[in-house]
């Protein structure tokens, strides 16, 4: 393979990478009608990082306090376990 052809399909990935990361980075933002809740993530569930990682699906235990997922407000108090993660300000 010549040199321009590894170079550009070097450069395409790294294209498709940045837009996947950029995309996924979308889908976690927090939602109008959605909210933060703790203690319910099963393994490897979670939506974002904690103290413990820094990214979506790497909790290692199922209802670890600190693992959380985005919900619909008002749906977290209703679980078993479940607690509001309160929003940064």
């Amino acid at each position: 393979m010549s040199k321009n052809v590894s170079t550009a399909n070097a450069a395409l990935a790294g294209i498709i990478a940045l837009g996947l990361t950029a995309a996924s980075g979308q889908a976690l933002a927090g939602k109008p009608g959605m909210e933060k809740c703790t203690g319910i993530v099963k393994t490897g569930m979670n939506d974002c990082g904690t103290s413990k990682h820094a990214c979506a699906g790497q909790a290692k235990l199922d209802n670890d306090a600190e693992e959380w997922i985005y919900i619909p407000e008002g749906t977290c108090a209703k679980i078993t376990g479940g607690v509001v993660k309160a929003a940064k300000k």
